[in-house]
């Protein structure tokens, strides 16, 4: 497997350019993704922006560094992967469907740690191509944080690999729990703080021009608000989240959050105000 460093970032604009002009791509079908993982070798937990990212989520100061976090880290890897050879679609047409993260101990404002994204595998999809790209976060020779995001190249023909399966089938049913509002600006605001300046995410004008009828909120911002609800007020050590993303939040618009609460964790949703339409479904186990 190839390794590559990446010790300076391109800028998020460049790096959105990067995935545009691979619009050009039209492969036939693709048997396996090539083998590589590009890296962050040295990564600072910096007070300032940790604090930026937990306050636009709504996590407190005794969550410490989000669980959250780290998946926000291997973005720009992501990012570049969509725009290099190594990628053989484009990157516009490709649906994120959802994601799993594990923390295996909670990270601290100031670490030093080293983040990697990898190709994984293809799983068969009836709208297309599904691949995945695999997340590591180290502190030293330890992995502390881990996890898989799982994304849908529509339109592709004869997909290869096992059928993809939802991991979230539990009919058990959901409560109301709580109300929040997206913000017509909240898509800028995350986008900021997270580098995902996606223009279908910063205003109705942007998105219009990527067939939507207004901006939609950051799947991973609107995850990360239920979190930010649903996790007890303290710093958590190990933890486990699978989300899916099933519809878009269109904004501005208010939200409506429904789950159902265990002694180590929560089935939830994010659903449009009436409750009738999800726009994530997600477990959380901790």
């Amino acid at each position: 497997m190839d390794t590559i460093e990446i010790n300076k970032l391109a800028s998020p604009v460049s790096l959105y350019l990067g995935a545009l002009q691979s619009s050009s791509k039209r492969p036939g079908a693709v048997d396996a993704l090539p083998e590589v993982t590009l890296v962050r070798p040295k990564v600072c937990l910096e007070e300032a922006h940790v604090a930026a990212y937990a306050r636009v989520c709504g996590f407190c100061k005794v969550h410490g560094v989000p669980i959250t976090y780290p998946q926000m880290l291997a973005f720009p890897l992501a990012m570049t992967f969509f725009g290099s050879k190594f990628n053989p679609w484009p990157a516009m047409g490709t649906v994120h469907l959802g994601n799993c993260i594990r923390q295996h101990r909670h990270l601290n404002v100031g670490d030093e740690v080293r983040v990697e994204l990898s190709t994984g595998p293809l799983l068969s999809h009836e709208k297309g191509q599904v691949y995945r790209l695999d997340m590591r976060v180290l502190r030293g020779d330890d992995l502390v944080w881990e996890g898989e995001q799982f994304l849908l190249r529509v339109g592709a023909r004869q997909p290869r690999g096992e059928a993809y399966v939802s991991a979230l089938v539990d009919p058990t049913p959901l409560s109301h729990q709580a109300d929040f509002v997206a913000s017509a600006g909240i898509g800028r605001t995350y986008g900021h703080v997270s580098g995902d300046i996606n223009p279908i995410h910063l205003s109705a004008i942007t998105a219009r021009v990527f067939g939507f009828k207004r901006a939609i909120a950051h799947g991973m911002w609107t995850k990360a608000k239920a979190l930010a609800t649903l996790l007890p007020r303290d710093v958590i050590d190990q933890a486990e989240v699978i989300a899916e993303f099933k519809t878009p939040l269109y904004l501005p618009s208010k939200a409506s959050l429904w789950s159902s609460r265990r002694d180590d964790g929560a089935l939830f949703e994010v659903r449009n105000a009436k409750g009738d339409k999800p726009h994530v479904r997600g477990r959380v186990t901790y």
